[in-house]
């Protein structure tokens, strides 16, 4: 269970107060975040006939001077018809609270699931919500720097040393040799913008093959634009374990994004490289939470390997594979 800080009831019932949300009915910590603390609240709503909200209590991996960055970018997209969920504001037009002595916010509630297995018509969606996030992004003023950037990966790296080959033997060279690589070829002059940055399935919510929502942004920073596409496709279009690329969705991701918002000749020649920085991003992160999050600790461990494989399959594939196959 990935809920940090335990909130009782009671001080759930009495944060309320401060909207016009209701009375609380009920509230469940929700298990798939691995960032914050969250709760699912039922509540009477402001008129009798019930209403839900996420009640998000931010820990340690979210700064919260980075929290007025999202709630704009969340304003901003929403604004101009973006599925996004948006913080709502007390009576008094606050929008960020204190609660258990942690940052917190009530969060609109959106309908839908997050798949497990998605199929490609649900990968086409969401290329394309993706490709629309893009578009609704243009002339967003603020701007935050990626802290998971190029740089930041030398630094992770560095931190797990030669405890990659605790992972698996010979791992440490192997990310020794994908960063000399990626220092060599990573790409200046494609177009910078506002990306999400974590569009992984499970912050994509979907009835069938429709997109209600996109959620999570708190990784979202300001980076090269068609990097959010690579690291949609290193999430969407391999099994779990990274060992097997489903091709149909690759082709129906990258073809939603295309019609809602497209490549330009020059990011499509660059998306390899893209996807091995991804793969490499998502890699090093699961290994440094490997190393340094105990066995026995409430936060399952994700399978650093599972994305080594999707490295070593973007290191022998070109574009026209990845884009097109």
């Amino acid at each position: 269970m990935a809920v940090y800080t335990h909130v009782p009831a009671e001080e759930i019932d009495a944060f309320l107060t401060r909207y016009d949300a209701g009375r609380l009915v009920s509230a469940k910590g929700i298990a798939e975040g691995v960032e914050n603390s969250n709760y699912l609240l039922e509540t009477t709503g402001a008129d009798g006939n019930g209403h839900r909200y996420i009640l998000t209590l931010y820990e340690k991996r979210v700064d919260e001077a980075d929290l007025p960055f999202f709630m704009d970018l969340l304003d901003h997209l929403g604004d101009r018809g973006c599925l996004v969920p948006r913080f709502i504001a007390d009576r008094e037009g606050r929008r960020l609270q204190q609660l258990s002595g942690r940052p917190a916010c009530l969060i609109e509630f959106l309908t839908g699931i997050s798949v497990t297995e998605p199929t490609a018509g649900q990968a086409r969606a969401a290329g394309a919500a993706l490709g629309q996030l893009h578009r609704c992004a243009q002339g967003f003023a603020g701007e935050r720097r990626n802290a998971l950037d190029l740089p930041a990966w030398h630094d992770l790296a560095r931190k797990c040393g030669a405890h990659f080959d605790e992972i698996a033997p010979g791992l440490h060279q192997r990310v020794s040799d994908e960063l000399a690589y990626l220092d060599a070829h990573w790409p200046a002059g494609l177009p910078r913008a506002v990306i999400h940055a974590d569009l992984f399935p499970d912050n994509v919510l979907m009835l069938g093959d429709e997109v209600t929502g996109l959620i999570d942004f708190y990784f979202s920073c300001t980076d090269i634009r068609a990097y959010d596409l690579a690291v949609t496709h290193s999430a969407w279009c391999f099994s779990n374990d990274g060992s097997v690329w489903h091709g149909d969705r690759g082709r129906a991701l990258v073809a939603g994004y295309e019609e809602a918002h497209g490549l330009s000749a020059e990011e499509r020649a660059a998306f390899p490289v893209l996807c091995r920085g991804a793969a490499l991003r998502f890699l090093l992160t699961r290994a440094y939470d490997w190393i340094n999050t105990p066995p026995d600790a409430l936060v399952t461990r994700k399978d650093p390997l599972a994305y080594l494989r999707r490295l070593d399959f973007y290191a022998g594939a070109d574009a026209a594979r990845l884009l097109d196959a």
